[in-house]
């Protein structure tokens, strides 16, 4: 992925029109990220309520597969020590639209991390000729819901009892899209 120099200037720095939230930056994804991705995503699933995947995670099966994706993902580094602090993928459509998936370590939420990705994201679809970016997302999961809200994106509708947990319940997640 290609940030447009300039774009939401300030944004990418961790930097808001209010003020600084976190000291990180947001960058196109590189195949040596693969490792520091997949712990941070069987970290996140661990958590049992923010993705869909849940443990155990092969995480050597993933290293392999974010290595893979890595062109179409960008991630967020903490500046002091580079740490892969969130990641968000576009998996491109030949029909025009990106379904994104994206996470963000927990200690890092609430600090700009995950709308900075969105912005990239809207930035990296734009320069593809995308027309559209959509997600689903928990129900349950409102901290998520509001960050998508904030960057622009609507509900579009529910998929009830979509996912079956190891719990064995049956969540629903809402689908969200963005117009580019």
């Amino acid at each position: 992925m290609v940030l447009r120099p300039g774009a939401q200037a300030g944004r990418f720095a961790g930097q808001w029109q209010d003020g600084p939230v976190a000291d990180f930056r947001v960058r196109p994804a590189r195949p040596e990220d693969a490792p520091a991705m997949a712990a941070l995503f069987a970290a996140v699933a661990a958590e049992r309520d923010g993705i869909a995947s849940e443990p155990p995670i092969d995480v050597a099966e993933r290293t392999v597969v974010f290595a893979g994706s890595a062109a179409s993902t960008v991630v967020a580094e903490a500046s002091a020590g580079g740490q892969v602090i969130g990641m968000l993928h576009v998996e491109a459509s030949r029909h025009g639209f990106g379904e994104l998936g994206m996470l963000v370590d927990r200690a890092w939420r609430g600090r700009g991390a995950g709308s900075a990705l969105l912005a990239a994201a809207a930035d990296w679809a734009r320069d593809r000729g995308l027309h559209k970016l959509c997600l689903e997302v928990f129900a349950h999961n409102t901290a998520a819901i509001a960050a998508y809200r904030r960057a622009g994106y609507a509900e579009e509708g529910r998929r009830v009892a979509q996912y079956r947990r190891a719990s064995g319940e049956l969540w629903d997640t809402i689908v969200m899209g963005l117009l580019l």
